[in-house]
């Protein structure tokens, strides 16, 4: 059984939109706003470079209860013993991670659309990545926008949490949560935020209202 997990703020980290303050403090402060699960993607420098930061992250992250997941590089995840991985489709076969990483870290995937959803692809993963809801600078070549309807659909046929990623802002809460989605990842307008604390609570205070909490 995979580690426990909360989708509800997901951040996903961008060491070019956290800038001089770094990633590791940037998560620090969005962590005292509310999010629930941080993904940490690197995307350019060394692997030296990858494992410190997310060593970094573990040690801040696990003491509170907040998983960490590494995007793509399952040698790293294990090198600091992150609590899973999140891989899209042009990277590693889920069943191959699984493999892997074992039984008990946790396991995402990403996707657009239900044709790159086969039964061998859902088998093996706890959550899924749905999107991009909006048109998103932060990921190259990203899948054309879904919206709210597209993103509903993928989590009735599913049966599986999901996540979703691409564009979101606070006023986005609402329908993406009414749509079915388990939680929102977000990159920019929490990294990038002056104040990432606040940015997260705001989030975190409308996902809560509209939860009822």
């Amino acid at each position: 059984m995979s580690r426990p997990f909360d989708l509800s703020l997901y951040l996903v980290t961008d060491e070019d939109l956290a800038g001089p303050r770094g990633v590791v403090e940037t998560v620090r402060a969005a962590i005292d706003g509310g999010v629930t699960l941080v993904q940490h993607r690197f995307k350019q420098g060394s692997t030296r470079d990858f494992v410190a930061t997310a060593s970094a992250l573990v040690d801040l992250l696990r003491p509170r209860g907040i998983p960490l997941i590494i995007n793509d590089r399952v040698d790293v995840a294990l090198a600091v013993d992150a609590d899973g991985v999140h891989v899209g489709q042009s990277d590693m076969r889920v069943a191959k991670v699984r493999e892997l990483i074992g039984p008990d870290r946790i396991l995402g995937l990403s996707a657009a659309q239900m044709h790159e959803l086969t039964p061998e692809e859902l088998g093996p993963i706890d959550y899924l990545g749905v999107g991009p809801v909006f048109a998103t600078s932060t990921k190259p070549n990203a899948p054309d926008p879904i919206g709210f309807e597209h993103l509903g659909r993928v989590k009735r046929t599913v049966g599986l949490p999901v996540v979703a990623i691409g564009g979101l802002k606070p006023e986005h809460v609402e329908p993406t949560l009414a749509a079915g989605a388990d939680g929102l990842a977000i990159v920019s307008a929490i990294i990038a935020a002056e104040d990432p604390a606040a940015a997260a609570r705001d989030f975190s205070t409308r996902i809560a209202r509209y939860r009822g909490k």
